[in-house]
């Protein structure tokens, strides 16, 4: 307004003040005083910047220390002068503490409204050579989605026996409220011994031995065969030359180019702890074996590879065999591993495909008819005392459900256990009264109710998803295994969970593609008995890799602050990092 009467109205214009008479109102600041004032601790703002950083720390895994640093002090003094960083002991002790017992309060209200639990765990040394235990935790929402926990990663000072370890399950389930009076809580371990004694004495069932696991045992016994063995061993002799020599890589290099390679991959050196990575060292081999042979035939580096010999035809056809037979054990291995769908169910159909692979054929060589003998051997006897509950599992999961590899026999002992169990678990939780539910009544083709019952039944199955554009790996592994007609439904009147298995058991098997869990909260209410039981079975994953990813996650923690990290801060740590929300 001012420069408006000053530009249009010079004669009503006033004239300026002297800079000496200006004056502050009582308690006003200026632009400067405001902006260089330093942000209160305690204020909303510095407190948000606080668990900013506390964020950054945990989702990069980043050290304590971090806060110490120029360069990162730089850009905060950048983005808020007026913030003071806190002390590094601050992070640590007050700041991390407080957002662990926030992300901890909102995992055991969602673990408390689960009906059903189910944990891994496993244990790991650190590179300090600290023991610990991880231990992780897997419920079924009311929505039918699958989330998982990690509980904790603590540390194990005593010796790794089967009681202590059984302390630690026992502990945990304390701690965690994840007993369940009316249900048991599965667990998932590896096959070693002390930890089956360890599920025993904590008292914990069903135990379920980690598939992944099973396979490795299987496949490291198939490698073992002394061929294979000599095999792997020359080939690794080739690509730790290889590795260890700049000037051969160099050779190699110009061998790809010179062969318009589209793929001028290097070569991988395998880890013999790990079966997995073998495989992925003879099909690079075989990847880049023309550029190997060139490269070793070279006069420049013939003389340093005298001791290092071509493979011959025979020999690739045994790199080529060993590479058939065992990728689709890894195929299996990446499907077990998913963690937000039910895997349980996968494991008899998965073991059922594998022991088909290896039937022998005449055909065979006698490398082929050595590793199938050695996997088969391995393998074979593998899960026998939790067999039928696992059969129990697959025949809830509604891509399965047909048990095609069993006898009529067995099917029908399958499904009375599920009868069986579906009623006592409706009796335990005071749902099931006898033949006082519409749902437990067959009702006749006229009848609303049964209209209403057929339009959801077709309205779930009747709609076959489009098919993918490309395969998935469980397809790859099972396609047409688990293909069968639906059954005809029995025309007798049974009631209650009999009718709802009868139902169920007519229903078409589900495409390989499609969610069991989007299925069933799909038809939960026309399988009122049935579902809970599905959901108490599917709950629990085929594997213990839940567990086991945390050991990467954790070295890497322990190997960044290895001075300064104290047991329990690799538990907070951990612990948030897995289980911190994605939004803030």
């Amino acid at each position: 307004m001012l420069q408006h009467v000053s530009r249009h109205h010079s004669e009503l214009a006033l004239p300026p003040t002297p800079p000496q008479e200006r004056r502050l109102a009582k308690g006003q600041t200026t632009l400067t005083n405001t902006f260089a004032s330093p942000l209160a601790h305690n204020s909303p703002r510095a407190k948000a910047i606080t668990r900013s950083i506390a964020v950054y720390i945990v989702k990069d895994m980043r050290p304590f220390s971090t806060v110490e640093n120029e360069g990162f002090q730089e850009m905060i003094r950048t983005l808020e002068p007026k913030y003071s960083i806190p002390s590094r002991p601050h992070f640590s002790q007050m700041v991390m503490p407080e957002l662990y017992r926030q992300v901890k309060a909102h995992v055991v209200a969602v673990l408390g409204e689960a009906t059903n639990v189910a944990i891994t765990t496993d244990r790991w040394t650190s590179r300090a050579t600290q023991s610990y235990v991880t231990i992780t935790a897997h419920v079924i929402t009311a929505e039918w989605e699958m989330v998982s926990f990690v509980l904790q990663t603590h540390p194990l000072f005593e010796k790794h026996s089967g009681s202590n370890i059984a302390q630690v399950l026992r502990d945990s389930v304390s701690e965690w409220k994840l007993e369940r009076p009316k249900h048991g809580i599965a667990v998932v371990t590896d096959n070693a011994r002390n930890m089956d004694v360890a599920v025993r004495e904590a008292g914990l069932e069903p135990h379920i031995k980690c598939f992944a696991h099973t396979l490795n045992l299987a496949t490291q016994a198939g490698l073992a065969v002394l061929r294979v063995s000599r095999l792997l061993g020359r080939i690794r002799r080739i690509v730790s030359f290889f590795h260890r020599s700049p000037s051969a890589t160099a050779v190699l290099a110009s061998k790809q180019k010179a062969l318009n390679q589209d793929n001028r991959h290097k070569l991988i050196m395998d880890v013999t702890t790990r079966w997995n990575s073998s495989l992925d060292m003879v099909e690079r081999f075989l990847e880049q074996q023309a550029a190997v042979a060139a490269a070793l035939l070279s006069a420049d580096i013939r003389r340093n590879a005298c001791e290092i010999d071509t493979l011959d035809s025979s020999d690739i056809r045994d790199a080529e065999d060993v590479v058939k037979f065992l990728k689709p054990l890894k195929t299996a291995t990446t499907v077990l591993s998913d963690e937000h769908n039910p895997t349980v169910s996968l494991i008899l159909p998965l073991k059922h495909m594998i022991e088909q692979t290896m039937r022998q054929y005449e055909d065979d060589s006698v490398t082929v008819t050595s590793i199938k003998a050695a996997i088969l051997s391995n393998l074979s006897d593998r899960y026998a005392r939790e067999y039928h509950h696992l059969l129990e599992c697959t025949a809830v999961d509604p891509r399965f459900h047909t048990l095609p590899h069993l006898e009529e026999n067995q099917r029908q002992d399958v499904f009375q256990r599920l009868k069986d169990k579906a009623v006592q678990l409706h009796n335990q939780t005071s749902l099931y009264v006898e033949n006082t539910s519409d749902a437990r009544t067959e009702p006749s083709a006229s009848t609303p109710a049964a209209q209403q019952v057929t339009e959801l039944t077709d309205t779930a199955t009747a709609q076959p998803s489009p098919p993918p554009p490309k395969k998935t790996a469980l397809e790859d592994l099972l396609e047409g295994t688990f293909v069968t007609p639906a059954q005809a439904a029995p025309g007798n009147h049974m009631n209650g969970v009999e009718t709802e298995i009868s139902r169920y058991r007519s229903e078409a098997a589900i495409p390989l593609t499609s969610c069991p869990l989007k299925w069933w909260k799909e038809n939960s209410e026309i399988y009122p008995l049935l579902s809970p039981l599905a959901k108490a079975y599917l709950t629990t994953p085929a594997t213990s890799v839940p567990s086991e990813r945390v050991f990467s996650t954790a070295g890497d923690i322990v190997t960044l602050q290895r001075s300064q990290l104290l047991p329990e801060n690799v538990d907070i740590l951990v612990f948030l990092k897995k289980n911190m929300p994605k939004k803030h």
